[in-house]
């Protein structure tokens, strides 16, 4: 598999058909990454939804947390 070049990356990062609801979801199946940076670097990253693996990336990072405060709320009991 080839790498984009640096030239495709930019493109990406600032076409606004690629964000959705304002730049807070980045969708774009050309992209073969899972985590993308935001077009402000002050925002940090994001996951690309077009992605494979970013549903299950999402559903994971929620049962953890979820995790913890079940752990949390049954250890003050």
């Amino acid at each position: 598999m080839q790498n984009p070049s640096k030239e495709s990356l930019e493109e990406w990062q600032k076409n606004p058909k690629y964000w959705k609801c304002k730049g807070l979801f980045y969708y774009n199946k050309e992209d073969k990454r899972l985590i993308v940076d935001k077009p402000n670097p002050n925002y940090g990253t994001t996951l690309n939804f077009a992605h494979k693996k970013a549903y299950l990336f999402l559903i994971g990072m929620l049962c953890f947390f979820g995790f913890v405060i079940i752990m949390i709320t049954m250890a003050k009991k």
